[in-house]
């Protein structure tokens, strides 16, 4: 009987579970090792990250406040020197001497309609439900399509302004007067003012530094 055959013999079954248990006790403490050290690490890089973000936007609100200050003294001296229009409503753009660097100050709005669009939207959809889905379902899809909320369950400025193209194609009282709903419950409210921040390359081309100031 060789060696190998004369050790297997000398475990028990209960040794050998005491020793698969045993095993299984030091994978599983190993894996635990793994998962800390694991953990450990993601938190500290997302801590680093997480912090140097802060840090930044934190700065970056302070810039904007820094470039509302700076253009609205500068709007004033283009007033003042007459190179602003009169009719600006606070976006204008300074290039340097150079041209070599432009700011430009945006006026930021945002598209609202009020309760009255919702008896447009109303008169439309029936208008093309009984005139125009039957004689030419194209036409009635493409237009249904203008009336499409997106997910804030707000109109689609760029849509709406789709539809006006069509005003003149139906002399329907429905049509017209839920067209008219429509602009009369439009209004453009001033979100705030961003800002492009442009350098020209050596191509001679205008680069834009990107800073987003959408959410600040």
């Amino acid at each position: 009987m060789s060696t190998v055959e004369t050790q297997e013999k000398q475990y028990t079954a209960a040794e050998l579970e005491v020793m698969l248990a045993n095993l299984k006790k030091a994978e599983k403490a190993k894996e635990e090792r793994e998962k800390v050290a694991y953990e450990k690490g993601r938190d500290e890089m997302i801590l680093k990250v997480v912090t140097t973000a802060k840090a930044l936007f934190r700065e970056l609100g302070e810039f904007k406040q820094f470039c509302h200050i700076e253009m609205d003294n500068q709007a004033a001296k283009l007033s003042e020197y007459g190179k602003l229009r009169s009719n600006s409503k606070g976006g204008f753009s300074v290039t340097d001497s150079e041209d070599t660097m432009r700011v430009t100050r945006r006026r930021d709005t945002e598209p609202v309609w009020d309760e009255r669009s919702t008896k447009a939207i109303e008169l439309i959809k029936e208008f093309l439900g009984d005139a125009i889905k039957k004689r030419d379902v194209k036409m009635y899809e493409i237009l249904m399509s203008f009336l499409e909320r997106n997910a804030n369950g707000d109109l689609e400025y760029g849509r709406v302004m789709d539809l006006y193209k069509h005003e003149d194609k139906f002399d329907d009282p429905r049509w017209k007067e839920g067209l008219k709903l429509i602009k009369e419950s439009f209004s453009n409210h001033l979100k705030g003012y961003g800002y492009e921040l442009k350098i020209k390359g050596d191509d001679g081309k205008w680069q834009n530094l990107c800073l987003n100031f959408s959410s600040l």
